[in-house]
């Protein structure tokens, strides 16, 4: 009679199951594979089109242009005492690169199933690439909006100004902040969407429903009382106020409000590589 006895054997095999086995040492020791994607992703996604990487410049211009005629002079919506094309390319900015590292994250599994199923590397090298490639076309779109405050430096809107305040030291942290919130709510629903296929459809119009609900094409002042707090529950609108408040001198810029954003995206992140790490290991059974 056999007994179950690890004693009996002079080499014991066992699977690693455990959530918090992340591997960051080997995702620091494929730095290399990382660039290597970050690379990929920029010219594969941009090589078979006439205007490259122009585009980076063309969305950001035609949205802020007709945010402006709709929002700004339609709807009369306040731009809080700032040109309207400052107002919304600012906010336009920040949100591009966060919506950008979430929805590409968010397909993960399902586009890179292929290799994943090939080849072993730390899985999370491949949505880390994503949040890192991102920040190209945020570069230049930064530059766009550099650009922009110097047009109305030189040639200013009546009853319309804005100032660079001290806040833009926190610019870095900025960012880092809307990388690690898009991360995270991209690996969780990356996760979940190995088994419930349907979520893939609903996270472009998410996305744009939580734009809506971000202080992107009105200023936080400009909400109701009562629906100010609901607002404010989103993690993403105390970063864009705060990053307009560093570029244009408005936008109501609190210590609470960063910190509430700080511990929500950590928060999110924790648990989106915390559920990355448990699906990554049978995935390519179920996609």
């Amino acid at each position: 009679m056999l007994q179950n006895n690890d004693s009996n054997w002079d080499l014991v095999i066992k699977g690693r199951t455990s959530l918090f086995d992340i591997k960051f040492k080997d995702v620091w020791a494929y730095r290399d594979l990382l660039f290597m994607f970050v690379k990929r992703d920029f010219v594969s996604f941009y090589k078979q089109t006439v205007l490259g990487p122009l585009w980076f410049f063309i969305q950001p211009i035609f949205t802020t242009l007709v945010f402006t005629f709709v929002f700004g002079n339609l709807a009369n919506i306040s731009s809080d005492g700032t040109p309207h094309q400052l107002f919304y390319l600012t906010g336009i900015t920040a949100w591009n690169y966060f919506s950008d590292c979430l929805t590409k994250t968010s397909t993960v599994f399902k586009d890179n199933a292929g290799i994943f199923g090939k080849v072993y590397f730390p899985r999370l090298i491949m949505p880390l690439s994503i949040v890192v490639s991102n920040l190209v076309r945020f570069g230049v779109q930064l530059v766009l909006l550099l650009l922009m405050m110097i047009y109305f430096a030189l040639f200013p809107v009546e009853n319309a100004s804005f100032y660079i305040t001290h806040a833009i030291w926190f610019f870095p942290f900025l960012v880092l902040l809307m990388a690690l919130l898009g991360l995270g709510l991209g690996l969780i629903i990356t996760a979940i969407t190995t088994k419930y296929k349907d979520l893939t459809f609903l996270v472009t119009f998410g996305v744009q429903l939580l734009m809506y609900g971000t202080t992107i094409i009105y200023p936080l002042s400009y909400i109701n009382t009562s629906y100010k707090k609901y607002i404010e529950l989103n993690p993403m609108t105390p970063i864009v106020e705060c990053f307009r408040y560093a570029f244009l001198g408005k936008g109501e810029f609190s210590v609470y409000s960063i910190t509430y954003s700080v511990v929500v995206s950590l928060i999110i992140l924790f648990f989106g590589i915390v559920i990355f790490n448990k699906t990554e290991k049978n995935f390519v059974d179920t996609i």
